[in-house]
């Protein structure tokens, strides 16, 4: 009997469907421009799909067979070509750019959207110098880390120049994201907070803050994509040495500056390849566990 229910809802379900599609038609045909608009939204997304799956197919399809266990030994040399260094050293980026980052971007989100005054012209200069600073190039934020943490601060090529300068570069991003986030937990939730008698940094942290979570993690999951996926700053910050250094000041290339560096030399690049296999592996898996991270906390 069951089975027979399902079978009947999803008959309806497909009728409905037909019916609204037919119904969609006409009024195309009665409004020729919605036609267009709705033909040229379709053409686009098949681009996007197309394309991205391309780029997804053409960079298995090269790597894939040269994965093997050479490429993950323990240290680099040219005969195998390693890249358990670069993923170690991207993990350890990774963690000190969201270190530096990630408290400072949400902070200063908080303060924008729930302390600072309406109309405050030090908000509106924040925000469009975090809007201008998300539009410069990486070289840029590389040649700066250069100048003040390489030279000025004497720290010299090492994990945590790049990743002051990662943290610079993916601020913006965090704090924009965390303040949009914020702007969309109802003022209700504020209000019943407020009504119940508590303050207003427990309404921020016990409130407001968890409900904007899947939000925050958003901007989270964008800042990890431009830290693994950067070169160019590094290249001038953390250095190009293909091993895992003794500690935060030591040099080290990362994933992809060590896939940059091995498609330049020219000798390695079915190494490259499937080191861009390695490399969306991680970022699959990244964005995977951040998904599910949001997801328990929003049912918690």
């Amino acid at each position: 009997m069951e089975a027979v229910k399902e079978m009947e809802s999803v008959e309806k379900i497909q009728a409905i469907n037909k019916t609204s599609w037919i119904q969609r038609m006409k009024s195309y045909k009665r409004t020729p421009l919605s036609f267009v608009l709705w033909l040229l939204v379709n053409v686009a997304m098949i681009a996007t799909v197309a394309v991205l799956a391309y780029l997804i197919v053409y960079i298995l399809v090269n790597g894939v067979p040269y994965l093997n266990s050479q490429l993950f030994e323990l240290k680099y040399t040219s005969e195998n070509a390693s890249v358990f260094p670069a993923i170690i050293n991207t993990l350890i980026m990774t963690v000190l750019s969201l270190l530096f980052a990630v408290p400072l971007g949400i902070f200063a989100a908080i303060y924008l959207v729930e302390y600072a005054k309406r109309g405050n012209k030090l908000v509106e200069v924040v925000r469009l110098t975090a809007e201008t600073l998300s539009g410069i190039p990486s070289i840029v934020y590389g040649l700066f880390g250069m100048l003040f943490f390489v030279k000025a601060l004497g720290w010299g090529l090492c994990l945590l120049s790049g990743a002051a300068t990662m943290a610079i570069m993916i601020l913006p991003l965090i704090m924009r994201t965390t303040e949009e986030a914020l702007k969309s937990v109802p003022d209700s939730f504020r209000e019943g907070s407020f009504g119940l008698g508590a303050g207003k940094l427990r309404t921020v942290f016990r409130i407001i803050l968890p409900s904007a979570v899947p939000g925050i993690l958003s901007g989270v999951i964008l800042g990890i994509g431009r830290i693994v996926g950067e070169t160019a700053a590094l290249m001038y910050t953390a250095g190009t040495i293909a091993e895992i250094p003794a500690n935060v000041m030591g040099s080290g290339r990362t994933l992809a500056l060590h896939m940059y560096v091995l498609s330049c030399e020219g000798l390695h690049i079915n190494q490259a390849y499937a080191t861009a296999v390695v490399l969306l592996l991680i970022v699959l898996v990244i964005n995977a566990v951040s998904s599910f991270i949001a997801k328990r906390i929003t049912k918690g």
